[in-house]
């Protein structure tokens, strides 16, 4: 296969547009690579591990029966959810577990690549592609439990749950988005990632994830701006068969996720190689 020719000039190519093809074009060039990188992590990943792939849901399940001990115990006194708590609370905390692995994701995939980034030239956005092939893997497997878990308890067949992937599909490409933005800054700073960590645990307790928007109050307001809301509800709809409460915020989030996610991408592609030469300064 004849090497690819490159010829740098003078000229300014800082140009959004232009960034953004080259962006593009280089993500789709390295699906292959992408591809290895994914499947060398994944195995990895599960490597000398006794418990294997279920360490792909077990922090969701566990955290959602914590909170059906407590909701059952009479210690925590919850509104009626409109389905069985353990559906609710395990798939809003299910679908929660995919939009955290999907903002980390980009910063754990470079990092991992950090010592061959130094040493191979190869487009960093294969590193990006990476990520998301990990995310769709571990949420595959959610997916299918999650299913398990809903005809259960009896919740039947919903002609919504066809359109549930799609919802799951933008919470990945949300949540990614947000990972790109971060990932330049958590290259630099480790505390970045504490930081993430913290905050994604006290925005859980401000997104209905395990129990519903109260009626009225500060909580109400503050739950139905968080741009997470549309994300659990409608994910959390189509799957119960409800009709979605928060669609038209979740198609806007959707738009303007597409959106920040092209400048999040060539945001990426400018900061990364400078950070790699940093390091090796």
């Amino acid at each position: 296969m004849p090497l690819e020719t490159r010829i740098y000039q003078k000229e300014n190519h800082l140009k959004l547009g232009h960034l953004f093809k080259a962006s593009f074009k280089d993500m789709l060039s390295s699906r292959f690579l992408a591809k290895q990188l994914a499947v060398r992590d994944i195995k990895a990943q599960y490597r000398q591990s006794f418990f294997g792939i279920l360490w792909a849901f077990i922090t969701p399940m566990f955290t959602a029966l914590v909170w059906v001990f407590l909701s059952r115990s009479g210690t925590v006194t919850l509104t009626e959810t409109g389905a069985p708590y353990p559906v609710f609370a395990f798939t809003g905390t299910l679908i929660w577990s995919i939009i955290t692995e999907s903002i980390n994701a980009p910063t754990a995939s470079t990092k991992s690549a950090k010592g061959i980034m130094s040493k191979i030239n190869f487009p960093k956005e294969a590193l990006v592609l990476s990520g998301v092939y990990k995310l769709l893997f571990n949420t595959c497997i959610k997916t299918l439990l999650l299913l398990f878990f809903v005809f259960f308890y009896g919740v039947g067949f919903h002609v919504s749950q066809l359109f549930f992937p799609l919802a799951i599909l933008m919470a990945i490409l949300f949540g990614t988005t947000i990972g790109l933005f971060l990932t330049p800054i958590g290259m630099l700073y480790n505390d970045v990632g504490k930081i993430i960590s913290v905050g994604l645990s006290f925005l859980m307790y401000v997104t209905p994830v395990v129990y519903v928007i109260p009626k009225e109050g500060l909580m109400k307001t503050i739950m139905e701006l968080n741009p997470l809301t549309p994300l659990i509800l409608t994910s959390r709809d189509l799957i119960l068969g409800n009709p979605p409460a928060f669609l038209n915020y979740f198609l806007i989030l959707f738009a303007v996720s597409a959106l920040l996610f092209s400048v999040a991408l060539v945001f990426y592609r400018i900061s990364i190689p400078i950070l790699v030469e940093r390091s090796n300064a």
